[in-house]
């Protein structure tokens, strides 16, 4: 059980994302340059949009807007991603979502590690994708067998972190130095290190077969490839990149813009080149690999799953044969959207996106005077009571990060494989079930109704609670 001697899980999750930034920025240069762009783009959004201020505000969105980040990481095995899952708990960070990328020809299945609580997010969102490798799907018997060799004999996570994972589990959390402790040893986790683990055949081999496959299996851990800030305007944060001479996508993945944003929308800057030296050999040894990039992302609101089905629906007809290529797949995304509603009411009244309910400041006047009998939310609403929050999508979309991961990896790595969704081995690994990230909105949702429930009829709300 925690006690008041440790640091709470949300405060470690913090320290560890400022940390990591700082390192990737210090690593890729170029993320600097991202972060300055957001900044930029998300304070002229402001000053333009006081209402949008205002709601950011309101909802508490616009604390977290600035420290706000996501990153990814690919591992190797199973019990690798059984010790991350240990890792990212002590930060209050728990697998969401399962992901199947095999049917993109990305040789992977992933989860997002992130808070699940609506303070805890508040306080800070800070994700992590992360993949791991499906060694089956390595065609060539002997390659795939020395995959497994190489990956069987690297080890993550230092004996400290190990420990402190350990003691965290033991005693329900952290002191204050064994919080800098992990947060130190877990960096070590996710640096940059030049040095590759496999030789320059073996490393050709493995890249030949698929660049992310060298990516994975190369090295000796699971460096961190990416981290995202958010904007409020994606469309200007990546014309911004352009003005500045930065190699961004072509394309926004995700929806179209909108006056409401749903989900989420990404780009990226091209994988920059590194010089890596090889093991086994000359001193001389060297080449380059090209894997971590940079990512700006613009979250939207959640969608329930009615909601999620018109999505997919829509997306997979703007996409057709041609998935994103072409010069009119813009035209076709927002021709393709034009039947989804595009107003926060429409989307609230048509059971399509999750809200959080507030009260209002005339609510409050009201239950200072006199509590309500049991009402219904679109009386309160109707009677400006009560105030209909969106709620941010938290999470990410499969053709989305398909889309990233293959900008970043070369138009050559768009192979097929046969879809083959293997979550429960995943899960079996993970050592949990994921959450289900339907789920989660919901609970939010309800619980917001619920207070205001409690707050503006008090009564109701106790003889509800009787009778169930």
């Amino acid at each position: 059980m925690a006690s008041s001697k440790h640091v709470c899980r949300d405060e470690i999750r913090s320290r560890f994302s400022e940390a990591m930034s700082a390192m990737y920025r210090q690593e890729v240069p170029l993320y600097g340059d991202l972060i300055d762009i957001v900044a930029a783009v998300n304070e002229r959004v402001l000053i333009e949009q006081p209402a949008l201020a205002s709601a950011l505000s309101r909802s508490g969105e616009i604390d977290r807007l600035s420290v706000e980040r996501h990153g990814a990481i690919r591992l190797g095995t199973s019990q690798e991603l059984g010790l991350i899952r240990r890792a990212f708990a002590v930060m209050g960070m728990y697998p969401v979502g399962y992901y199947d990328l095999s049917i993109a020809g990305v040789p992977v299945h992933s989860t997002a590690f992130r808070p699940t609580d609506g303070q805890a997010l508040k306080r800070n969102p800070f994700r992590v994708f992360t993949s791991l490798l499906r060694l089956e799907l390595i065609e060539e018997r002997s390659l795939r067998q020395s995959a497994e060799a190489i990956l069987a004999d690297r080890r993550i996570l230092s004996k400290a972190a190990i420990r402190l994972i350990g003691l965290a589990e033991a005693q329900g959390g952290l002191t204050q130095d064994n919080a800098e402790a992990f947060v130190s040893e877990l960096l070590e986790t996710f640096r940059w290190h030049g040095d590759a683990g496999v030789d320059g055949a073996t490393y050709a081999r493995l890249h030949d077969a698929h660049r992310l496959i060298a990516d994975i299996v190369s090295f000796r851990g699971p460096h961190i490839n990416h981290l995202t800030p958010r904007t409020l305007d994606i469309d200007e944060a990546q014309a911004e990149m352009q003005r500045r001479g930065i190699s961004a996508k072509a394309v926004i993945e995700g929806p179209p813009r909108r006056n409401v944003p749903l989900l989420l929308r990404q780009t990226s800057f091209k994988a920059i080149e590194e010089q890596v030296t090889f093991a086994g050999g000359a001193k001389d040894q060297r080449g380059t690999h090209t894997a971590r990039f940079g990512e700006i992302e613009q979250r939207g609101l959640a969608l329930t799953r009615k909601g999620r089905d018109l999505y997919d629906l829509l997306l997979a007809e703007a996409r057709g044969d041609e998935g994103s290529q072409g010069d009119d797949y813009e035209r076709r995304l927002s021709t393709a959207f034009e039947r989804f509603p595009d107003s926060l009411d429409e989307l609230r009244r048509d059971g399509l996106a999750y809200f959080s309910y507030v009260l209002t400041d005339a609510g409050h006047r009201r239950i200072a005077a006199v509590s309500l009998p049991d009402g219904d939310i679109e009386e309160w609403l109707t009677a400006g009571y009560v105030s209909a929050e969106p709620i941010v999508y938290e999470d990410f979309l499969p053709v989305s990060a398909a889309g990233i991961f293959q900008s970043n990896l070369g138009a050559e790595e768009q192979r097929s494989y046969t879809s083959a969704a293997a979550r429960e081995s995943f899960e079996q690994a993970l050592g949990v079930a994921v959450l289900d990230e339907f789920e989660l909105y919901d609970a939010l949702a309800q619980s917001s109704l619920a207070r205001v429930r409690e707050a503006l009829c008090p009564a109701a709300a106790i003889a509800s609670g009787n009778r169930s």
